[in-house]
C-alpha cells in the first residue's frame, strides 16, 4: 500500500479495493485499462449501496449448484483478479476442485508470467493459460487464446471479471458461464448464464460458504438451476437500483 487508510474512513473499503489495483498495476499485473473497468463497476456498487443484495445471493446459489454438477470447470483470472482475490481463487479452486486459467486481452508475455507468478506466490499449482494452443472461435484479439486442456474443453467457466464479447464466445460454444459483473446492463452481464451483480471482493467468499455448504449435503437441489432465469434476476438488480435511487437520500 503507497497510502495509510484508516479504518475508520467511511470509503474505507474501496479505497483499500483502489489502493490494491494501484500496487498491482506497478507490479505489472493490472493493465491501465483495467483501473477504468474498476471505475466503472464501482459507480454501480455505489448504486448496489455497496452490499451483496438479495438476487445477487440468489445467482450464487445458482453459480455454486452449477460449479458442483460440472464435468470440467475452469476459473478465468486476469489482472485485476490477481491483485484483489488470489487467496479466494485459490481457494476457490482447490474446493471445486478446478484449475485456475489466466485469460488476458492485453497479453504480453511478460504480463502472464507476472501473474502466473502472482498466483504461485500465494500458493497455487498448475495455473494454466501459458500454453494457449487453442483458439475460442469469433474473436480477433488475445482473449481467444486459452489453454485446449483449460477452457477451451470446459464446459462450465466462472470468470470474476469478464469482456462481454468473450461471454458471448463462450456460451456460443455450448459452455455454461458465470460472471461476477457489477454492471447488470453491461453485455457480459446479459450475455452469461449466471450473472452475480456483485463486487468480486464480496461474490467470491460468499460463494466459497455456498459451495461447502451445498457439499455438505446428502443430497443435491437442482430446482435453483431449473428455475434459473438470469434475465429476471438481471430485471430484479435494476429494480433494486431504482428503488434505490428514488429513495430518501
Amino acid at each position: 500500500m503507497t497510502t495509510m487508510i484508516p479504518p475508520s474512513h467511511p470509503r474505507y473499503q474501496s479505497l483499500i479495493i483502489r489502493e490494491r489495483l494501484v500496487t498491482g498495476m506497478k507490479k505489472g499485473l493490472v493493465h491501465e485499462t483495467g483501473l477504468i473497468a474498476h471505475g466503472r463497476g464501482e459507480a454501480f456498487d455505489y448504486l448496489l449501496g455497496e452490499c451483496t443484495v438479495p438476487p445477487a445471493e440468489h445467482a450464487i446459489q445458482a453459480a455454486a449448484m452449477a460449479l458442483r454438477q460440472a464435468h470440467h470447470p475452469v476459473i478465468s483470472v486476469n489482472g485485476n483478479v490477481a491483485a484483489l482475490v488470489p487467496d479466494e481463487c485459490i481457494l476457490l479452486s482447490t474446493l471445486i476442485p478446478a484449475p485456475l486459467e489466466v485469460n488476458l486481452f492485453h497479453r504480453t508475455n511478460e504480463r502472464m508470467e507476472r501473474i502466473l507468478h502472482e498466483f504461485e506466490s500465494h500458493g497455487a499449482k498448475d495455473v494454466l493459460g501459458w500454453i494457449g494452443d487453442a483458439q475460442i472461435p469469433g474473436l480477433d484479439h488475445d482473449r481467444a487464446r486459452c489453454d485446449s486442456k483449460g477452457i477451451f474443453s470446459a464446459d462450465v467457466v466462472l470468470v470474476p471479471l469478464e469482456d462481454g464479447d468473450r461471454c458471448q464466445a463462450l456460451v456460443d460454444m455450448g459452455k455454461t458461464v458465470i460472471a461476477i459483473d457489477l454492471n447488470p446492463l453491461s453485455r457480459t452481464a446479459r450475455t452469461a448464464s449466471i450473472t452475480i451483480v456483485d463486487n468480486v471482493i464480496r461474490a467470491l467468499p460468499l460463494l466459497i460458504s455456498s459451495l461447502q455448504k451445498i457439499q455438505k449435503q446428502d443430497t443435491e437441489n437442482d430446482t435453483i438451476l431449473e428455475q434459473w432465469n438470469n434475465t429476471k434476476m438481471l430485471e430484479d438488480v435494476l429494480s433494486y437500483m431504482a428503488k434505490k435511487l428514488n429513495g430518501p437520500l
